[in-house]
């Protein structure tokens, strides 16, 4: 499960303060961020929680080296409290999520997150999950994709795509991405077709979030794994679209002015071109750090 983590050093930097403390990565991904931690740091502790089983095997082989300082938990990060407490975890030095879809999670066909390749429509983080994006698709009403594709792909012909689905979907199922590839190119108008990258990118992210509720996961994440901060405990986020990081952005500065720590970050930190040049996945990251009192 190769990945290549996103701003490295700049997220160590904002992700610890304690050099000897208990850190939790609730996006542990492929262990990248992990990884170099426990390499720079040898007296931290690491508690890695991911809801990818997937993602959590492949972290675990990363991790194998320190092992010894490493618990592996399977979960969303959404129950952050719940699952350090089934943990017997109380207080953490540091919390990393980094947000959004990972690449070997697009890479994999069958995962249905990518509108590059023909698989079964699905973009389920967790398999365990009952919702899927075959059944939004075709079951939600057009007026309640229209929204999903508008609020959460910013997509501007969202009341068009949604229209086109429902209308394919009465002769047949919409069952797979290449399926739903062609229905929005089929929508969106010839001109509209020609700039901007990849028309249905916008409608996958929607479907994505809408699938993994990522929004809501993320601001309970926030407000639970705030209270398990520990003074001078640092809570840093690595967002992908605006959305995400207006919602972080709030959060972190409504806990600046309630009194509960400082903002660590007045402009989110973002990659560099050397990092660009390697990664072009990077270029939509935005990182911002708090820092409890």
């Amino acid at each position: 499960m190769a990945h290549t983590s996103v701003m490295p050093e700049e997220t160590l930097r904002c992700w610890v303060s304690n050099p000897n403390g208990l850190y939790v990565d609730g996006t542990a991904g492929g262990g990248g961020h992990d990884y170099l931690l426990l390499e720079r740091h040898p007296q931290v502790r690491l508690v890695a929680i991911d809801q990818d089983p997937a993602a959590l095997r492949a972290a675990g082989e990363r991790l194998n080296p320190f092992r010894e300082r490493v618990t592996l938990i399977h979960g969303n990060f959404r129950r952050m409290r719940e699952l350090l407490s089934g943990a017997g975890v109380v207080a953490v030095d540091g919390i990393l999520l980094d947000l959004g879809v990972s690449s070997p999670q697009l890479d994999v066909a069958h995962r249905g997150f990518s509108y590059q390749q023909d698989a079964p429509l699905d973009m389920r983080m967790d398999p365990a999950n009952e919702v899927t994006a075959f059944r939004l698709v075709n079951t939600k009403p057009a007026e309640e994709i229209t929204t999903a594709l508008r609020d959460w792909g910013e997509e501007r012909w969202a009341s068009r795509i949604a229209a086109f689905m429902v209308d394919a979907r009465r002769n047949e199922p919409i069952r797979t991405t290449g399926q739903l590839v062609d229905i929005i190119k089929a929508a969106i108008p010839a001109a509209a077709r020609r700039g901007g990258g990849h028309p249905a990118r916008r409608t996958f992210q929607a479907l994505r979030i809408w699938v993994n509720d990522e929004l809501g996961a993320l601001a309970d994440g926030l407000d639970s794994g705030v209270g398990m901060l520990t003074a001078g405990g640092r809570f840093a986020v690595i967002s992908f679209h605006s959305l995400e990081d207006r919602l972080v952005k709030r959060r972190f500065r409504d806990w600046n002015a309630d009194g509960r720590g400082l903002v660590l970050t007045r402009r989110p930190l973002v990659p560099g071109q050397a990092e660009l040049n390697d990664n072009p996945r990077s270029r939509s990251a935005k990182l911002r750090a708090f820092q409890r009192r």
